[in-house]
């Protein structure tokens, strides 16, 4: 057992307390599992090898997974609220309908990972490698994924509105109907990308790489793509309405009936 001092901020108040931690490894937790037991909350994981483990509806809020190997293992419909994953190895671990609100993802690697209907409400994922993953239907609303790699990942009707996407890597990805209403896309990488219908609404598109991405039918009223490249892209029945193009790249751009 170890005790954890966690200092807290509200508005000029700083509040101190200690939170208990339980170091477990990986047949310890998966035999705890196996008997029954669901409330993992604040345990420290931290560099366990859970590869392929079943974690399917446990509470693993708070909990220490930063450096863990979790690839190929259950955690669908687990709880993972405020969990620290920082660099860890998620690849192709199914996630689906977890909640991973607050968690801290940072450099974690999800390449695959399946996080279909997922809560990743303001999560940490900068630098996290999400290249190939499923994240339809997700929700990602204030999440900070600067400089996150999601080349080839679905994102279908994904809510991402108001998250930090800086210097993303969203290549050649499925945006269809996604929600990025005033999220932060400066320098983002969306060539290829496919934003059908989606909502950009107030989103700041600045200096972003959209050549050959198609934005047909998609909303961008107030949006900013000052300097945005837009080579080849499909902007077909897209809304414009009150949109800064300024010195915005447009060679070979579709605009037919374009809202503008």
């Amino acid at each position: 057992m170890a005790s954890v001092i966690v200092i807290k901020f509200k508005g000029n108040l700083l509040k101190l307390s200690f939170k208990t931690t339980k170091t477990m490894d990986a047949k310890e937790i998966q035999s705890r599992y196996a008997a029954g037991e669901r409330d993992f909350r604040g345990a420290d994981l931290s560099g366990a090898d859970l590869s392929g483990i079943n974690l399917t509806e446990a509470d693993l809020s708070e909990a220490n997974l930063s450096g863990a190997n979790l690839s190929d293992a259950n955690l669908s419909e687990a709880n993972l609220s405020g969990a620290n994953l920082i660099a860890a190895e998620l690849i192709f671990t199914k996630m689906s309908d977890a909640n991973l609100t607050d968690a801290n993802l940072s450099d974690a690697h999800l390449i695959g990972a399946k996080l279909g209907v997922a809560k990743l409400i303001n999560a940490n994922l900068i630098g996290a490698n999400l290249i190939s993953a499923d994240l339809s239907g997700a929700d990602l609303s204030g999440a900070y994924l600067s400089d996150a790699y999601l080349s080839d990942a679905s994102l279908i009707k994904a809510n991402l509105s108001n998250a930090n996407l800086s210097r993303a890597n969203l290549s050649i990805s499925n945006l269809i109907g996604a929600n990025f209403s005033g999220a932060n896309l400066i320098c983002a990488n969306l060539m290829g990308a496919n934003l059908i219908e989606a909502n950009l609404d107030g989103a700041n598109l600045n200096e972003a790489k959209l050549y050959r991405a198609n934005l047909a039918h998609a909303k961008l009223r107030g949006a900013s793509l000052r300097h945005a490249d837009l080579t080849d892209a499909n902007l077909a029945g897209t809304d414009l309405t009150d949109a800064n193009l300024e010195n915005a790249k447009l060679k070979g751009t579709i605009l037919g009936l374009a809202g503008i």
